[in-house]
């Protein structure tokens, strides 16, 4: 990825400090990174350095056998079936139960996002999916362009990142003003006069002059109250 989209994309991480939910939490199956591991594996014995590679393998699953012989014999005298078949169950068995944590605490934190996802924060993530594909496709685009394509090059991508480093500030002031009415929906429900009483009064020091800074920011104040009340009706509908 070329420096000018290092930093673009907004990251799991950066979705769950934002929304203070794990909405971006997958179960993870743990055949996945042993079938990774296992490709990689394959394509290193098809390589230069397979005899070298398929050395070590083999060195390293004896090792691990002997030791695991070794400390039944030496700790598990009363076990008879033969270890390497202690081996095998003792691997799936760990390998179950370390799938049934995991899949309890995804099932636990899919809860807890369930009862807090809000329209709005639906709708927001999709956004910043899509966000997200659009900075994926660049960076895609920059690879085959690498490659010995020019003619795929993207014109004006100054302007693009700009446009897209603006889109990315969008998206977090949105995301982090939609927590702070859903942490505070109660407070915001059971209060809802004082917000309107601070609404009447913005309404009433609005500013036409936009020229002068002191008109725009109060203007801006006013839009961002308006919004207030919008989202306060809208969540009104909500209960």
């Amino acid at each position: 990825m070329r420096d000018d989209l290092q930093g673009l994309e907004i990251s799991q991480d950066d979705l769950q400090k934002l929304t203070n939910l794990p909405v971006s939490g997958e179960l993870f199956i743990i055949t996945n990174p042993l079938k990774r591991l296992a490709n990689i594996y394959l394509q290193k014995i098809k390589s230069s350095e397979g005899a070298t590679v398929v050395f070590i393998g083999f060195s390293t699953f004896v090792f691990v056998y002997i030791l695991f012989d070794i400390i039944i014999k030496m700790f598990v005298t009363w076990i008879t079936i033969p270890s390497w078949i202690l081996l095998i169950f003792l691997g799936l068995w760990i390998g179950g139960l370390t799938q049934s944590i995991l899949y309890f605490i995804w099932k636990s934190r899919s809860k807890l996002v369930k009862a807090n996802m809000t329209k709005s924060l639906q709708i927001l993530l999709n956004e910043v999916n899509r966000y997200n594909t659009v900075i994926r496709v660049i960076d895609i685009n920059d690879q085959i362009e690498e490659a010995g394509n020019p003619e795929v090059i993207i014109k004006e991508r100054e302007d693009v990142i700009e446009a897209l480093k603006l889109t990315k500030d969008d998206l977090v002031r949105a995301l982090k003003t939609e927590r702070i009415l859903r942490e505070n929906k109660n407070f915001i429900l059971s209060n809802t006069e004082l917000f309107v009483n601070n609404l009447a009064t913005l309404t009433a020091m609005q500013v036409t002059e936009e020229a002068t800074e002191h008109g725009r920011l109060l203007n801006e104040a006013l839009q961002i109250a308006l919004d207030v009340q919008y989202e306060m009706k809208r969540l009104q509908t909500q209960r």
